[in-house]
């Protein structure tokens, strides 16, 4: 195809219907994926790719054995597009509540720690002052975070310090201490404090993959050039805390967690000594103005951290 530079008349006559199929495209793989979504004809799939990269003048995606695989301007238009798709959501998740009386909407997301130590009675507080706003959290994994944020999918986010924050821009929120979990009679659960080179002969518990917590056991395991002895993996911290309960290994938690989930399973807890487990979890927006109920919720957090 040859390619021309798209005019801004051009771009201006893209719609979100076309829009969603694009993406649907991508994450299916396929026309015939995209099409089953779409509730169409795999054709009308065909046709409506192919009016859409002649209308911007560059090749999208091609066509390989396994399916449909993105061009640089096709990656370029997914990034954008999902952005002009969250932020047509937004517009019409926010509408609604102006319907019903409500002044504000704030998209947000957080990772595991921060929803289970801090969230609940800071946004209480919040939200008690400001009964006209609405807030909606979803969990990710702090790479997550802040690529959702990056993306337009929220307005701002919690993430843990070590994470790349890449172009957002970054305020300290609240600070953490890990510790690991244990049943009460273990041989390590009368120590004061422990590094986690000498937890490397035992069995762990181990978090999902994607979180910061994995990856920096992980990492120190490698730094020391011995094995992490993962038995299992699990995606919460109530999962790791029933797994240590019943022996399956030392689980590694936020202190503030032990203190919500620990003693009620007769659990015993030893802070880790290594300095990445002393943690600082950090809020992340986009560069710019925040609309008004974010930006009313992020110096609420900002303040409430200090």
């Amino acid at each position: 195809m040859r390619e021309t530079l798209p005019t801004a008349a051009t771009v201006s006559r893209l719609d979100l219907k076309t829009l969603r199929l694009f993406a649907a495209i991508c994450e299916a793989g396929t026309l015939n994926g995209a099409a089953r979504r779409a509730s169409i004809a795999p054709s009308a799939v065909s046709k409506r790719l192919a009016e859409l990269e002649h209308a911007l003048g560059c090749t999208l995606l091609t066509r390989e054995p396994r399916g449909m695989r993105l061009t640089p301007a096709g990656e370029t238009l997914l990034h954008h597009t999902r952005r002009m798709l969250a932020s047509a959501e937004q517009m019409a998740l926010e509408l609604a509540e102006h319907a019903h009386g409500v002044r504000g909407f704030v998209r947000m997301l957080a990772n595991l720690s921060a929803i289970v130590q801090f969230l609940p009675e800071d946004l209480q507080v919040f939200l008690a002052a400001q009964e006209r706003i609405r807030v909606d959290l979803a969990e990710r994994p702090s790479g997550g975070v802040v690529l959702g944020v990056e993306e337009g999918a929220a307005d701002l986010g919690i993430c843990a310090g070590g994470t790349d924050t890449r172009s957002l821009a970054a305020y300290p929120y609240r600070g953490d201490r890990l510790v690991l979990v244990m049943p009460a009679d273990h041989p390590l659960s009368g120590r004061t404090a422990i590094a986690l080179a000498e937890t490397l002969d035992y069995d762990h518990v181990g978090l999902h993959v994607e979180s910061s917590i994995h990856a920096a056991l992980r990492d120190e395991a490698r730094r020391l050039g011995r094995p992490l002895r993962l038995r299992i993996h699990v995606p919460s911290f109530d999962g790791i805390c029933r797994m240590a309960q019943a022996g399956m290994g030392l689980g590694t938690i936020p202190e503030g967690v032990f203190a919500l989930l620990g003693p009620q399973l007769h659990l015993a807890a030893v802070p880790l000594t290594d300095p990445w487990a002393t943690r600082t979890l950090t809020l992340v927006v986009r560069p710019g103005a925040l609309p008004p109920a974010a930006a009313l919720l992020l110096d609420h957090l900002r303040m409430t951290g200090a």
